[in-house]
């Protein structure tokens, strides 16, 4: 449990920010580490001695050179620099946080430059991969009839996990053709769903009465009826991707969602309009894509040409 200090930024995250438990908690052990390291110094990363309660008046006092070398340190005991870029934005955020509400002065982090980040193309299937897994489910069976709902709409919409394991059956509009979806920052938006989506989904609601819980609101439920959880869609996409997909490969949840994308900008789909159905608060993050489909034209023309 924080201190009362770093409680009050945990809760301007939680509340204001609306950041989920997960990166609320990547916020705070960013921040605790920072101050166990101001505290303590390298030990705090040596594993030497007791780790030692946040003091919120060691970082007021910290300054820039206190920020440049925490995150030296971590890159010295194997953090990459993608590690200490998050670190830093931590940091930066809860300087922000603390100058706003009147308990500090400076930001000792505003000036620190991020480590510079080299960017992973993130690997997509190819449409006879997805086709193989879309219809890998049994649909002689009610939780195949589910699994190959959720394939569908992943692949279809190109929605997180977390976001297909919060739908509603009355987010769903079948007739329409869409899904309100709230995403990050329990921000809502409208994504598409295609045919075989739409279809797989009807089948799947003649079958839900099935699971057993016919008053439970959540659209998708596990075998005793109860709410699916994200953990468990990911668990689907894994026995699916063992069946179809070659050993050593992995795929999850997120590699429909950048597979989606990819092809829908393959298909000659505009980036703003890529970035809507995913979104995507900026334009360079779904510019990443874009890369993917150079990286494809340009195999293409390798295997194709003959003087390539």
């Amino acid at each position: 449990m924080p201190d009362s200090g770093l409680q009050t930024f945990v809760t301007y995250l939680e509340v204001e920010r609306g950041f989920s438990v997960h990166t609320v908690r990547a916020y705070l052990r960013d921040v605790e580490d920072f101050c166990d390291y101001l505290q303590r110094g390298p030990a705090a990363f040596d594993g030497e001695g007791e780790r030692e309660p946040p003091s919120l008046d060691r970082l007021q006092r910290a300054t820039r050179n206190d920020v440049r070398a925490f995150l030296g340190h971590v890159q010295t005991q194997g953090g990459s620099p993608k590690t200490s870029a998050r670190k830093l934005a931590s940091i930066r955020a809860a300087y922000k946080f603390y100058i706003h509400v009147g308990l500090f002065s400076e930001n000792p982090a505003k000036s620190v430059r991020s480590p510079k980040l080299g960017r992973d193309l993130p690997d997509v299937l190819s449409i006879p991969e997805v086709t193989a897994l879309l219809e890998a489910p049994d649909t002689s069976v009610a939780l195949g009839v589910r699994d190959r709902a959720i394939l569908e709409t992943l692949y279809s919409s190109g929605i997180r996990a977390a976001e297909l394991a919060g739908l509603q059956i009355r987010d769903v509009d079948l007739i329409g053709c869409t899904i309100r979806v709230l995403g990050k920052r329990r921000k809502e938006r409208i994504a598409q769903l295609g045919t075989f989506a739409v279809e797989a989904i009807e089948h799947y609601l003649r079958a839900r009465p099935e699971f057993g819980n016919t008053s439970e609101t959540t659209l998708f439920l596990n075998a005793r009826g109860g709410p699916l959880t994200t953990r468990s869609v990911q668990r689907v996409i894994e026995k699916y991707v063992r069946q179809v997909i070659p050993a050593g490969r992995t795929v999850t949840p997120h590699t429909l969602r950048h597979t989606f994308a990819t092809h829908m900008l393959d298909g000659g789909a505009d980036l703003r309009v890529v970035q809507e159905l995913l979104g995507h608060e900026s334009l360079s993050s779904t510019q990443i894509y874009t890369h993917v489909s150079l990286e494809r034209l340009r195999q293409v023309y390798q295997d194709a040409h003959p003087h390539a």
